[in-house]
């Protein structure tokens, strides 16, 4: 199955597709709200990629640079990555969907961090993700999950 990642419009569109995945909330509303608001045109920034099939999203997450002076998860201090959201509808799944979405990540070549959803932790082990070594403070009841590409 062919297929590419590309960075979502913000838009409509976008959010009424972003309805039919089980991660909906806060971070689509506020988009929801910047939008009614006019602050966004179709060609912002928006901080989530995606896969079309046929004109329709079936999957994507949501990806963004955090600066170094946030970094709580690698040593040396560094940019990095946050990748979250990220959701292949039922249909598509097992097809190398979340695969390419990860790969997409890492080809920015900065480490990253995710918070796997409950189940997924042999997906994200397969991608080479590990347990950061947990931190009660830092990490609030989440278990963050780090990848470093090579040599860092």
């Amino acid at each position: 199955m062919e297929h590419k990642v590309e960075r979502l419009l913000v838009n409509y569109k976008t959010l009424e597709e972003f309805k039919k995945f089980k991660e909906y909330g806060l971070q689509e509303l506020s988009m929801l709200d910047d939008l009614e608001a006019n602050i966004i045109e179709n060609d912002s920034e928006s901080p989530f990629y995606g896969i079309y099939f046929a004109d329709k999203l079936v999957a994507r997450m949501s990806l963004y640079k955090r600066n170094a002076r946030f970094d709580k998860y690698f040593e040396p201090k560094q940019d990095f990555l946050v990748l979250w959201k990220l959701e292949v509808l039922p249909d598509f799944q097992k097809k190398g969907l979340g695969t390419s979405l990860v790969a997409f990540a890492k080809a920015f070549g900065l480490p990253i961090k995710t918070n796997p959803r409950v189940q997924s932790h042999e997906f994200w082990k397969n991608m080479g993700f590990k347990p950061a070594e947990y931190d009660m403070e830092r990490d609030f009841g989440e278990n963050p999950l780090l990848w470093h590409p090579a040599g860092l």
